[in-house]
């Protein structure tokens, strides 16, 4: 066992109580710890997320920055078309990236491929030229599609050792809550980066943290290799060429056809292009239930069934780089009281404002006179990329709280089952997008400020559908899949993600449109909410699924 994860471990009290022992360890069913190689994959995820939450944090802000400033000086609406389009393929491509890794590549050599790819893009954003923002987002798309879908089924793989079975939900949120560690740093750096030295000093601290996880990936590889199976191919599985040819070349031909058609179905030709695109992949995972054994059919049936009640949910949720970072950068109060304003501007992590000479900037088009600094005096305010840790702070604060809560249930054995958590995820969320409605509703928005607690409100209510839905769903794909096809399943669910990222950003590109913007809250209510309602008549027949695909 490599001595820096100990080193790491002793030193960090909280993650050696989450990795030693969790609450379902001292239950009937198993007393065994998690494996190693947890570890490993744990602080990999988490630098790989440093750097993907990094960018996901200040690309809107770049876009919108004006170009002598180091942005891109884009509008808002072609911000949001980048933003959503970039979210929806970087989704896409595990599709992509997990048909390989099954067939050809493995799962090792797949993520620290993918991770080079990435490192490579982030260090592209670092040039400020429109060719290299383009290249970089590019590469970023290429390297997720390697790396996303195969740690993932790295992560189910380790627990179908009989020792560790009983805990794969516990380890899926331990994993989960990699993730958001490195989400919720990144956003310090990239204010401190941002703010002291430009964009692209932040773009570049992202390639660095990818290439840390790429290291210590390297360095753990002993712990996960027995993990790095693939399976053989059955006769009910296309060959690889012809899936090439049945679904990568139709998709080129389905995105040129929705670029060129005569105006917009769904508003920007990159959405119709993207959407129309994404018709043959999600066709081949409608053939993978056709074709599959009698043994098979059910479990796939379940799955595509939860992919498609879960793109909503990434729909609202995926928001927060957008729409909620929109409504933090102009309509929440980011005002640093008097007693932390110097510390936080010595840490440079303070965006400072003069009037009249920034009277331009969006902050004092809704700010009250009475607020505003005296001719020649300084406005410092908290940057807008610090209210994006405020998700993954909520993470790494409940994950303990819900794992142990279930663990608690299962101890009486009233736990919900793996799709019923996803299905309370669902319900969860549509209330968090009730906590702005009555934000909204509440604060005169033309004439002042909103509290920023209401973004630490909704953050936190959403959080918690968060860590009911995503690494469940993890967890399920894990469970159900056809063992032969664990990572092309993983880039299923992926895909569902890919879609609602998509729409995220087509709902954002909507917002200028409300003129209340207390019902472009609301409408996010109404669709997750009958997302919950779809999800919840099928949990009757998922649950039964369920019970007989994974030995429960």
């Amino acid at each position: 066992f490599p001595p820096a994860h100990e080193l790491i471990l002793k030193e960090n009290p909280i993650l050696s109580i989450i990795f030693t022992k969790t609450p379902e360890m001292a239950t009937e069913t198993s007393t065994a710890k998690h494996p190693k190689g947890l570890y490993v994959l744990f602080f990999t995820e988490m630098w790989e997320r440093f750097g993907y939450y990094l960018l996901l944090g200040i690309l809107s802000l770049y876009m919108l920055d004006a170009w002598d400033h180091g942005g891109m000086g884009y509008d808002k609406q072609t911000k949001s078309d980048i933003y959503g389009s970039y979210l929806g393929l970087v989704y896409l491509t595990p599709f992509f990236g997990g048909l390989l890794a099954d067939r050809v590549l493995g799962y090792r050599r797949s993520i620290v491929i993918g991770g080079l790819l990435m490192a490579a893009g982030y260090f592209s954003l670092a040039f400020h030229s429109e060719g290299a923002f383009y290249l970089g987002l590019l590469l970023v798309i290429l390297g997720n599609g390697f790396f996303k879908p195969n740690i993932s089924t790295l992560v189910g793989n380790l627990y179908n050792d009989e020792r560790y079975k009983g805990n794969k939900d516990a380890g899926y949120n331990i994993f989960y809550m990699g993730i958001n560690v490195g989400a919720f740093i990144c956003n310090f750096v990239a204010a401190y980066m941002r703010i002291n030295y430009g964009w692209g000093y932040a773009f570049a601290a992202a390639g660095f943290g990818m290439l840390i996880g790429v290291i210590w990936f390297l360095s753990g590889t002993a712990h996960i290799r027995s993990a790095d199976v693939m399976k053989p191919v059955q006769k009910e599985d296309l060959p690889l060429s012809r899936i090439l040819l049945y679904v990568l070349l139709p998709l080129f031909g389905f995105a040129a056809l929705g670029w060129i058609i005569p105006g917009n179905i769904f508003g920007t030709d990159s959405n119709d292009a993207f959407l129309f695109g994404s018709l043959p992949v999600l066709a081949y995972y409608t053939s993978l239930w056709w074709r599959a054994n009698i043994d098979e059919k059910s479990a796939i049936g379940a799955l595509l069934a939860v992919f498609a009640a879960v793109i909503v949910f990434w729909a609202v949720f995926h928001q927060n780089g957008d729409a909620l970072t929109v409504w933090a950068e102009e309509y929440t109060d980011r005002a640093i009281p008097e007693a932390m304003a110097k510390p936080i501007e010595s840490a440079g992590m303070a965006q400072t404002l003069s009037w009249p000479a920034d009277s331009a900037n969006v902050y004092f088009h809704n700010l009250p006179v009475a607020e505003r600094p005296a001719e020649g005096n300084k406005l410092r305010l908290f940057s807008t990329e610090l209210y994006q840790s405020v998700n993954p702070f909520w993470v790494i604060l409940l994950t303990p709280i819900v794992v142990g809560f279930f663990g608690w249930l299962r101890s009486k054995r009233k736990e919900p089952s793996t799709p019923e958590k996803i299905g309370y995820g669902l319900f969860i969320t549509a209330l968090s997008a009730l906590v702005m409605v009555a934000c909204v509703s509440a604060t005169d928005i033309e004439n002042e400020k909103a509290g920023g607690w209401w973004l630490w409100a909704t953050y936190g209510v959403i959080t918690i559908g968060e860590l009911c839905l995503s690494p469940m769903g993890l967890s399920l794909v894990s469970k159900l899949s056809p063992p032969r096809l664990t990572a092309l399943m993983m880039g299923g669910w992926f895909l569902a993600i890919s879609v609602g990222n998509k729409l995220s950003g087509i709902l954002s590109g909507l917002w200028d449109g409300y003129e209340n913007k207390a019902n472009f809250f609301l409408t996010n209510f109404v669709l997750v909410f009958l997302a919950f309602l779809l999800f919840f008549s099928m949990r009757k027949w998922l649950r039964r699924v369920f019970m007989e695909k994974a030995g429960h």
